[in-house]
């Protein structure tokens, strides 16, 4: 497979293709036109921002009452003859 690479990019450099002289302006046409539908899209952002708020504020309740923390006992009840107790015994 011999392929020519610069004589292919010169036949695509030479192709002028017609609609390259209004390209620009269809460009800016659609570049205007995105940037009216993006506002509407904040919008319906916004509106769906304050929605999550309202909805996770009703949710959590009023006041949340305060947890409580159990105990770091990795073997249920601490045991009275464990040998780090029995070492503190004397102090």
């Amino acid at each position: 497979m011999d392929f020519d690479l610069d004589a292919a990019l010169r036949r695509v450099a030479d192709d002028e293709h017609p609609g390259l002289g209004s390209i620009d302006a269809a460009v800016f046409h659609r570049v205007r036109a995105n940037r009216t539908s993006a506002r509407t899209g904040m919008g319906a952002v916004a509106f769906a921002a304050i929605g999550a708020i309202v909805l996770g504020t009703m949710t959590a309740g009023p006041a949340a009452s305060s947890a409580s923390a159990a105990p770091i006992d990795p073997f249920g009840v601490a045991g009275p003859l464990a040998p780090s107790t029995l070492l503190l015994a004397d102090r």
